[in-house]
């Protein structure tokens, strides 16, 4: 990554998303936790979970910022680097916390039996947490020959998890109430869709971005798919606990 092919306005646009990246997680980690009295008891950990990967997130794009800030200065006009290096890493350890617990936390929503909870949990936040693990050394890599070697290995638990999303819950999801089926049939296509964008936008300087326009392209895209994969998820995770809390206590009237 040569900061230096960066300009002013593509600099002030990366800082400017960071920002609302920030600006959304900590709005949606406060609505998360404080809607935790809408939902019956048993569903309150999975919203609590999704106010804590956006909590997570909500800190790590704090450190982006800073590490962002700290890279470049603005005198007279002109984009300088200063030196200090644009740390990559806080995005990927953001993921290797994140990634799993969002989908413990649709797991957990389910309702499902313990040891299927228990099961899906380790098999499906194993898989994500080695995506994210063998995805690191190709986002930092100089070569992109061993950058497309790593988005090939880490795609390889990528699709595990996206079989297991479309085929592995249907069986679970066909025994969840009328009422938030369709829900979490959306909750599962929405993690699919929103995680497709990672794999694109990790190829995009392989696909003739190059400079300011493939820095740009990636740190603003992976910030989208943040916002969806984390804010937005979190609020479905919720409306689909207050469904489910709401037609239980109906059905227990």
């Amino acid at each position: 990554m040569d900061l230096s092919t960066l300009s002013l306005g593509q600099y002030t646009f990366i800082a400017n998303a960071f920002s609302f990246g920030l600006a959304v997680m900590a709005a949606a980690t406060l609505f998360l936790w404080f809607a935790r009295s809408q939902v019956a008891p048993a569903y309150k950990m999975a919203v609590t979970i999704s106010g804590l990967v956006t909590a997570i997130a909500a800190y790590h794009y704090l450190q982006i910022m800073l590490s962002w800030d700290a890279a470049f200065s603005v005198m007279n006009g002109n984009l300088e680097v200063t030196g200090y290096p644009f740390n990559q890493a806080y995005r990927y350890v953001d993921w290797l916390l994140t990634v799993p617990l969002l989908l413990i936390e649709l797991i957990l929503v389910m309702r499902l039996s313990r040891s299927e909870t228990v099961s899906k949990s380790v098999w499906l936040g194993g898989a994500a947490a080695l995506m994210i693990i063998l995805g690191y050394p190709g986002e930092v890599a100089e070569s992109a020959g061993t950058r497309f070697t790593f988005w090939v290995l880490s795609m390889i638990p990528f699709v595990y998890i996206v079989y297991q999303l479309v085929v592995g819950l249907k069986g679970s999801i066909g025994k969840q109430p009328e009422n938030v089926r369709g829900l979490i049939n959306g909750a599962a296509t929405l993690v699919v869709i929103s995680w497709l964008f990672y794999p694109i936008v990790f190829l995009f300087p392989l696909i003739g971005l190059t400079g300011g326009a493939a820095i740009t392209a990636v740190e603003v895209g992976y910030t989208i798919a943040d916002i969806v994969a984390k804010a937005v998820f979190g609020i479905l995770i919720l409306v689909i606990a207050m469904r489910k809390s709401e037609a239980e206590a109906n059905a227990e009237a």
